[in-house]
Parts: C-alpha cells; structure tokens; sequence
C-alpha cells in the first residue's frame, strides 16, 4: 500500500520550507514523517490513508467539542452564506466582545485580532504604551508566539540582557526583554528589586502549556501580581491555550489571581482563527482610535470565525461540562499512570480541566530544567507506539495534551490499553 503521508510530505518540501506551515508539525523532536489529516469527527481523526486516530491535539487546544460539531457547522455555513469577511464592524463582535467581558471579569474592554501572536504582541505594545517603559518580563519555557520580543532566552544571569532565540531578532530588540524561570520566587523578587521601576510588564502562561503541561506555585503567582501592583508594572496572563480550557473563566479563576491585561485565541474561535487581548479600561483605551497606540487587523472580527467562538462559548457553559471533562481527563492520566507502574516504567501524568501532561520521569516538573531531565528518548519512542495503534499525542516531550467533551469512555478505555503496550515495548 502507498503511504499518501509521505508521498504528501515530499512532494510539501519542494514548495514549503520544510514541508510544513508550523515547525512542530514537521515531527522533528519524535522522528518520521508527519501525518496528514482529512477528515476529524468528535473525538476521532482519518488521515489521507484512510487511517484513523484517537485525537488528543484538538487542533492544540481549540476543539473542546470535538471535531465538526454540528451545532458549530450549522453555525459557520448559515454565517457564511452572507460573507466570509467584511472588514468592517457586525454585530457579532459586539456580541462575542460583551460575552468575553462577562466571562472572564478582569477584561473591562477587549479587542478582537486574528491569532495568538496578535494578541500578545499587541498586549504588551499597549503595556509599554501605557506604563511609558521598555523592559518586559517572561519566563523560560513559556510560549506566547513568535513576535520579536519575544523570541528570547535568558542571559548567562537573570539579569542580564536577553539574547536572540531566532535568527532575524535584532540584539536591540531581544535586550528589553528579561527572561526568568517560571516557579523561582527569589529570582522573580531580585529582578523587580533591580529593576522594577523600568518593567512596563510582565507576560507568563499562569499554567504552561509549552514546556508540556507545569502548574503554577499560587504563592509564586500572588508574589508575582502583589510585585506588579507594587511597582507599577502590567500584569498580562498568555491564557490562549488555557484560556475556557482549564475552567470557564481561565486560570485566573482558577488560582484567584487577577491579571492587568489578558490575551485569549484557540477555543474563542472554535477551530477558526480568532484572537484577543482585554484588560482594565484605563489601559485598553490607550488604543487607537483613541489614544496613541497603534493597532490593526483588516480581518479582525471575521464574522465566520466569531459566529464559531460564540457558539463554542455558548455551548461550553453548559451545566456540568467543566466537571465532566475535567473527570474524563483525570481517568485518562490515571489510568496511564497505573499501567506504566506495572510495567515498571519510569512515568507520571496531570491534568487540569481539560489540559494534561505526560512525562518520562519520577515527579511532575516544575520549571525548564526539571522537565529538560525527563527521558525524551522514552517519550519519543512511546510516542510512535501509540501512533501506530492510532493515538494520536502532540509530537514533542514539549507539548501539553488535550481532552474533548466528545471523548468517551471507550476512547480513554482504548488509549490506556494501548499506553499499556506502549509502556511494555519501551522493556524489549
């Protein structure tokens, strides 16, 4: 039998750079080729072999449905027949605008833009814009898109200037930017102690979920919001991936702790591409057309991409469904947990609400340098092993996973069964 995936995938590399549209795609972390996808229905996936997965990606977050729920593509075909794009203000902006403030309380105001990278990007401009500084704050590990300044690792010391974590990010840029590690309390009260009247913000993922899946210290977090507070600084939670996936209003409500400055994508679009950032009015009006910061998007508000995020919105706030998904993911992580013990395989698994990790080590890490320790050869391994029994997990050690409400018992029975065989090939 000819395998489309690879015939698919050279035949990509002659008119994409490296064949793909997004790096992780490439399965340069795991090895092999990267599967290609047709057709996706609840929790299931069928690649152009006619192949078909259990999918715990989701489109890395954003389907929490499932796959081509049939309310959502009611949805998207009746908004399409009027125009895919208008470029000009709907009602449905309004609408999906008044349902992220009422959602997720500490955005007073929100603008709509088209991905991720937008929404922090623009964030962190209106933070500099508001505060009159330079200097921003992130942590290792944490992922908030590929802007220029944000693009940066740490210096030989916390302090120091930051360096180019890719090539074309200028040294002038990379140097406003300090990188500290996520969960270091001393380090995060030496940096502000040094220079914190300098730090228009801060930006972190209150859980990450780009490093695998590592869960805040909440006192790590309070530090970090009373250091903000003190010194003036904006405080910006990245809550794209978590963001309605860990909790209806985020991680936010979930540890109590409450951002200047918020930016959402994934679920908020409903698989379509849709992002935003929100925060305290004061801050968001410094905008334009009102104040002096300037920000636009011709396709900012898709009509066709905010009916999708409305109606996903909509249907998440269901009774029960947090409850619910979040039991289903914590029976996912169990049970692989129990069947690596019996197989005698060094492996520990989490999840929050609809998020999960999976890692080739004694304890859940907590930092950069503790998940960098985990066996990624383990994991690359027992990643290919739950491939070819049609599991289908994020290709890299680096990636947190996803459950979808159309995920059944079935489906997590199966992935267990098949973690087991996975777990007990890693001994030949």
């Amino acid at each position: 039998m000819i395998d489309k995936n690879i015939n698919l995938f050279k035949l990509s590399q002659k008119f994409i750079p490296g064949g793909v549209n997004s790096p992780v795609r490439a399965f340069s972390s795991v090895g092999g080729t990267p599967i290609f996808f047709k057709k996706g229905l609840g929790s299931r996936l069928w690649d152009e072999n006619g192949k078909e997965y259990i999918d715990y990606i989701n489109s890395w977050g954003p389907m929490i449905l499932g796959h081509s729920h049939p309310e959502i593509i009611k949805t998207v075909q009746n908004v399409a027949q009027d125009s895919l794009s208008f470029g000009a203000p709907t009602s449905k902006e309004l609408d999906i605008a008044e349902m992220l403030v009422k959602l997720v309380p500490s955005m007073e105001q929100v603008r709509l833009v088209s991905s991720g990278t937008e929404a922090t990007m623009s964030a962190i401009r209106v933070a500099r814009g508001f505060t009159s500084r330079d200097r921003i704050i992130k942590f290792e590990g944490c992922y908030h898109g590929h802007s220029d300044a944000l693009l940066v690792k740490a210096g030989s010391g916390a302090l120091t200037f930051g360096q180019p974590s890719s090539a074309g990010v200028p040294a002038d840029v990379a140097k406003h930017t300090h990188t500290l590690a996520f969960n270091d309390i001393k380090g995060l009260e030496k940096c502000f102690s040094e220079i914190g009247s300098d730090i228009a913000c801060v930006i972190i993922e209150p859980i990450v979920g780009n490093m695998n899946l590592i869960l805040p210290d909440i006192k790590f977090l309070r530090t970090l919001r009373q250091l903000c507070t003190k010194y003036e600084t904006i405080l910006i939670f990245d809550e794209v991936m978590t963001g309605f996936r860990v909790s209806l209003g985020g991680a936010q409500e979930l540890y109590g702790v409450t951002p200047d400055m918020t930016t959402l994508g994934k679920i908020i679009g409903g698989g379509l591409p849709v992002g935003a950032f929100g925060g305290k009015k004061e801050i968001m009006q410094m905008l334009a057309p009102l104040g002096p910061v300037y920000q636009a998007g011709t396709l900012s508000g898709n009509p066709v991409a905010v009916a999708a995020g409305l109606k996903t919105l909509e249907l998440i706030q269901a009774t029960g469904f947090y409850k619910e998904l979040s039991l289903v993911t914590t029976k996912l992580v169990e049970g692989m947990t129990r069947v690596a013990r019996e197989k005698g395989v060094k492996f520990c698994a989490r999840s929050v609400g609809g998020m999960f990790g999976i890692y080739f080590s004694e304890l859940p890490p907590n930092s950069f340098d503790e998940i960098m320790n985990s066996d990624r050869e383990k994991f690359n391994k027992f990643f290919h092993s739950m491939l070819e029994q049609g599991i289908y997990f994020g290709p890299s050690a680096f990636e947190a996973g996803f459950v979808s409400a159309a995920h059944t018992e079935k489906d997590i029975d199966d992935t267990i069964e098949a973690s087991s065989k996975a777990f007990e090939s890693l001994n030949d």
